[in-house]
């Protein structure tokens, strides 16, 4: 039988549920979403600052999605106007891109998705995608951006998915709108 799966927009009263989702072993619990943001050490050491940074993100403003399967808290997709993710605009991926686009609020970035190590493999990176672009929409997005890892190109561990596998963008109706690297395209849906 297949799992109920729902999304919900990461507010502050869900911060419980992120952690559910975060903690634990593997780069989440080190970096907490926070390396496109300002490049933020994904670290033990590092890690209780980057769970801060996230923690009063979402406190200001939605920045992603949960997933849930079956009610529990399995999964998590960062999505966010473009320009505040100092890092991202900054990036080998958006080399050669004008300043004025990279500048450009109404042009949103998906640029991580973690599901929990029991729920991989269950069909969540799809109903992740579809509510980071239902809460771009909401915010304003007019375009949303991604970076995935083209599998054909590259056999990559789980953890090296971390910015979604191309499938799934090109299953939401992204399509590829450049390649930096062999394995990562950069795609674009207008919404």
């Amino acid at each position: 039988m297949a799992a109920a799966v729902d999304i919900h927009d990461c507010t502050s009263e869900r911060w419980d549920d992120v952690v559910a989702v975060f903690d634990g072993p593997g780069d989440p619990g080190r970096c907490w979403c926070q390396w496109f943001y300002r490049g933020a050490r994904a670290d033990r050491v590092s890690a209780d600052g980057n769970r801060a940074a996230l923690e009063a993100q979402v406190r200001a403003r939605p920045p992603g999605v949960l997933g849930y399967l079956d009610g529990v808290p399995s999964g998590w997709c960062a999505v966010a106007p473009r320009p505040t993710y100092t890092r991202l605009v900054r990036s080998k991926l958006l080399a050669g891109t004008p300043e004025e686009e990279l500048a450009d609020p109404s042009v949103w970035a998906v640029t991580c998705f973690v599901v929990r190590r029991p729920a991989r493999g269950r069909g969540l990176a799809g109903p992740l995608l579809a509510g980071a672009l239902d809460l771009a929409r909401r915010g304003g997005a007019r375009t949303v951006e991604g970076y995935p890892v083209d599998t054909a190109e590259r056999t990559s561990t789980s953890a090296a998915l971390f910015p979604g596998p191309l499938p799934v963008f090109l299953r939401a109706g992204f399509t590829e709108v450049a390649r930096p690297q062999p394995a990562r395209p950069v795609v674009r849906v207008t919404l």
